[in-house]
């Protein structure tokens, strides 16, 4: 009102005024307080809406089985369930895979071992040959597992430094499934060891 009438600003003035009001010092907010916090985090035990909330973890579920099952044929690691995670696991997996495994055929030999015991009588001598090749190929399998088994811990030994805990049983067991059914899938050719 009273005194000198004041000169407009230049442009440096200004852009020096916009840049002092929009650099903030500290975090530009005063802290919430614990009770604002806790608040917050705060959610009712019975949501308001229960059709909604069900149909949202339904879905939510659904979403989930989906990433895993195309983790299970992909192999993609951030997916897969909590037992087929892990470098080890991998490399267990792509090991196994990579092998010819007697195992493979155990099944085959407990069906046919299965339909010759319903066709031939179990007083004929014919099923003493029977039951001896069915326990002829079990023991071969058993031993093929074992020598797997070793060679696996060996092999982990010298690539991880320790062998995770259940890592050869989980090698050993894959090695008794079908190829074409082992889950995750095999991502590796026959006779392609991992390095």
């Amino acid at each position: 009102m009273f005194g000198r009438k004041k000169e407009a600003p230049t442009a440096q003035e200004i852009v020096d005024q916009q840049a002092a009001e929009t650099t903030f010092v500290g975090k530009g907010a005063p802290t919430p307080t614990r009770k604002a916090q806790e608040a917050a985090r705060r959610k009712p035990l019975v949501p308001e809406d229960r059709k909604a909330s069900k149909s949202a973890e339904k879905v939510a579920i659904a979403d989930q089985r989906q990433k895993m099952r195309r983790a299970l044929d992909t192999g993609d690691e951030r997916f897969l369930p909590l037992r087929d995670k892990g470098p080890q696991k991998r490399y267990v997996r792509d090991f196994v895979d990579a092998r010819f495994s007697l195992g493979e055929y155990l099944m085959f030999g407990a069906l046919v071992f299965v339909v010759f015991s319903l066709v031939i009588p179990s007083t004929s001598d014919q099923m003493i040959y029977v039951l001896g090749g069915f326990w002829l190929m079990f023991v071969a399998v058993f031993v093929d597992v074992f020598l797997l088994s070793r060679r696996l811990r060996r092999k982990l030994t010298e690539r991880f430094g320790e062998v995770e805990r259940g890592t050869v049983w989980y090698g050993s067991m894959r090695s008794l499934q079908f190829r074409r059914l082992r889950l995750p899938k095999p991502q590796v050719a026959r006779r392609e060891y991992p390095d």
